[in-house]
Parts: C-alpha cells; structure tokens; sequence
C-alpha cells in the first residue's frame, strides 16, 4: 500500500502542529542525529516511533504533554513529526504494522553495525593485557646479559 506523507517537519511545540488535519492515520516521529553540513547538504533522521491514531492532530498534540514516554525527548533533542492520513482502520492498522516491523528491522541491522566496534575494542584491550602480561614477565625475569653490556 501506498501512502501520501506529509514532510518532515520540526516539532517544537504543539503549536508547531496547527496544520495537522483532524484525521485518523498514521504517524512517525524522528529525531535528527547528522545536521546539514552546507546549502546541498541534507539532514540525517533517525526514526524513533511509529503509531496510529484516529485523530493525528490530537495524538501528536498530547506528546508535549508533561506525562508523555516521549515529551523529554521533543524538548531536548530537534525532532521532526511527518504523518499520512489513512481513513480505513484495517489498512491504517497493517500499514501501522509493518512499518514498525520495518522499524524493528532496522534497529537490529543497526545494533549489528555498532556491535562491531565494541567487540573489536574488546579485542583490543584482551590483547593489550596480553601484551602487558608478556612485558611483566620481561620486566620480572633475570636479566640475559651482564648490566653494562
């Protein structure tokens, strides 16, 4: 199925979201993690929830509020809100659902990206110690010559 998104937009505040429709749909949140770097530059998003609602403009307006999972996260960080408007309930709800396996994929593929350098690293500092358990023996043992030799 295809869907017709909104842009990505800036989501400050809930004032921000005066032009979202009073509609059901569908609706994802990301935060931005690269900024543009130059005018032909373009920002990096990082989605971070996916949802549905039967009213897209109220479901987003109750993120700012102080008791939202996700209004620390709004305030702190640039986040961006784009959203589709999707009237049928079955199809708003598979659509929904896919699009968060889609999410959870990527989550995975990405945690098996930054897994790699952490187990490098650790690769790393076993054979530092090993490194250094040989220099103590070294350091510790006889000398083979004379000093002064």
């Amino acid at each position: 199925m295809e869907l017709n998104w909104s842009r990505w937009f800036r989501c400050e505040s809930s004032f921000g979201l005066l032009l979202v429709p009073h509609l059901p749909g569908i609706f994802a949140l990301a935060e931005e993690v690269v900024q543009p770097a130059g005018p032909d530059s373009r920002r990096m998003l990082a989605v971070f929830e996916i949802n549905q609602a039967e009213n897209v403009s109220q479901a987003l307006s109750r993120l700012f509020v102080a008791g939202s999972p996700w209004y620390q996260r709004l305030t702190r960080t640039p986040c961006y809100i784009r959203f589709a408007v999707v009237a049928d309930p079955v199809k708003r709800s598979e659509a929904t659902e896919a699009l968060k396996n889609w999410l959870n994929s990527q989550m995975d593929a990405a945690a098996h990206v930054f897994e790699q350098p952490v187990l490098a690293r650790q690769a790393q500092a076993e054979a530092a110690t090993v490194a250094e358990r040989a220099v103590d023996r070294v350091m510790g043992a006889k000398p083979l010559f004379p000093a002064g030799f």
